[in-house]
């Protein structure tokens, strides 16, 4: 079992920035993807942007050049950097692993963008 635990939200006025973590737990693959996913009210969830524990980076256009995720591998932790945040960025953000026979979200962190 892997358990995740995201951190790093809140509350920031447009044009602002915050940094999300997400710490990884317990049998640990040396081969993982982990991934942040984004869900606003009324809305499914999207994909943000992942990572692999090789560094192979995926971003979704409505973060390109915005958003910079970066991996620990020494203390298997993702972050998620979130630069010139727009009010079209609020949702609740959640970390997702990857690995051989398991895949699981953690419980998330609010990001709420509003003056």
């Amino acid at each position: 079992q892997v358990q995740l635990v995201e951190s790093g939200g809140g509350l920031v006025q447009p044009g602002g920035s915050l940094r999300l973590s997400c710490q990884a737990s317990g049998s640990i693959s040396d081969n993982y993807q982990m991934a942040w996913g984004r869900e606003a009210p009324g809305k499914q969830r999207e994909l943000v942007a992942s990572i692999t524990s090789g560094g192979i980076r995926y971003y979704a256009d409505f973060v390109k050049g915005r958003f910079t995720i970066t991996l620990d591998n020494a203390r298997n932790t993702m972050y998620l950097q979130m630069n010139n945040l727009e009010p079209e960025d609020t949702a609740g953000y959640y970390c997702h692993l990857q690995q051989p026979g398991f895949r699981s979200w953690g419980q998330g962190t609010q990001v709420t963008v509003s003056s």
